[in-house]
């Protein structure tokens, strides 16, 4: 029996949703009812898989109605399925196609689901998100004080970033309390954060954008993490492997980590150091401890294992 396979497009005001091998088409309003709507309907038709395109934060609220309605739900990659439609060849773009699409993708590579993320973890990983907003918002106000000579503007950048200042720590109080409301999340960022390199702001970023930690393989865990190295190679000719996808704040926030680590931890330190003296690129050296870094990190937490230098062989898995 063919599976069945929707595909919901997600824009401000609708929801279209389409449905594969039946192709049913309707769309609703992105609201309570339309949501309550597509469930219904969706219910007599028990799909396997329920792909929606992450579209600015637009899909969460639809994501997690119908997951609680007990439909297998998956936010996909919005990059992935416009990929997918160029190869099938499909340069119109309708919010109903863009449904027919999402279901072909969905239907054609059948991803793995996954349980959404709770609401604790929504909040946490926004609140982390805002963090990140304001830190860059501050490093550029830095920037254009250094670069001005004009004592009213001087004032008023000085004024903008005093307030960002306090609104970042704010936020960080913020944080703070809601890593404290959870003792799952205190013992993990305990048992990390003893890692030389790993700081708390990094342990955050990976409890709230890679919930999957200490729950995956290696190979799977630095795939989300855009961490994995994608080898091009055909006949006799071999390209330069690199990195790409993944969840880039959870990337960059490794990089960091990993830029310290490099530094501080004598255990990466060695490996940098090796890859160094074997020709590789620091960058491509720097990628490498970054990725060992999280599958040490994700060892650890999958194990409830504290920090030794032997975790720094390959871990299992």
């Amino acid at each position: 029996m063919e599976r069945c396979c929707v595909g919901i497009d997600v824009s401000k005001d609708r929801l279209d949703v389409h449905v594969l091998p039946q192709a049913i088409a309707f769309h609703v309003p992105r609201d309570g009812a339309g949501i309550e709507e597509i469930a219904m309907r969706l219910s007599s038709v028990s799909p396997s898989h329920v792909g929606i395109e992450a579209t600015g934060g637009y899909e969460t609220i639809v994501a997690a109605g119908l997951a609680s309605a007990g439909l297998p739900v998956l936010v996909v990659n919005p990059a992935q399925v416009r990929h997918f439609a160029k190869a099938m060849g499909e340069r119109s773009k309708t919010d109903p196609i863009d449904a027919a699409v999402i279901a072909r993708f969905v239907a054609a590579t059948l991803p793995e689901i996954r349980p959404l993320p709770d609401d604790s973890t929504r909040l946490l990983a926004d609140l982390v998100a805002r963090r990140r907003q304001i830190v860059e918002m501050i490093t550029a106000e830095r920037q254009r004080l250094q670069r001005c000579s004009v004592p009213r503007v001087q004032k008023s950048l000085a004024r903008l970033i005093g307030a960002l200042e306090r609104e970042l720590a704010s936020l960080e109080t913020d944080i703070d309390d809601t890593m404290r409301g959870s003792p799952v999340w205190r013992e993990a960022e305990d048992l990390l954060t003893a890692v030389p390199g790993v700081g708390p702001v990094t342990v955050r970023t990976l409890i709230a954008e890679l919930p999957e930690l200490g729950r995956l393989g290696k190979g799977q865990i630095a795939a989300l993490a855009g961490l994995a190295p994608h080898t091009r190679q055909s006949g006799k000719w071999k390209g330069k492997s690199f990195i790409s996808g993944g969840r880039a704040s959870v990337r960059t926030s490794l990089f960091m980590a990993a830029q310290s680590a490099k530094r501080h931890n004598p255990v990466l330190r060695e490996f940098f150091e090796r890859l160094i003296a074997k020709g590789k690129p620091k960058m491509v050296a720097t990628i490498a401890v970054a990725r060992k870094l999280l599958t040490i990190l994700n060892a650890m937490l999958r194990d409830k294992s504290p920090w030794t230098e032997e975790m720094s062989h390959a871990q299992p898995g």
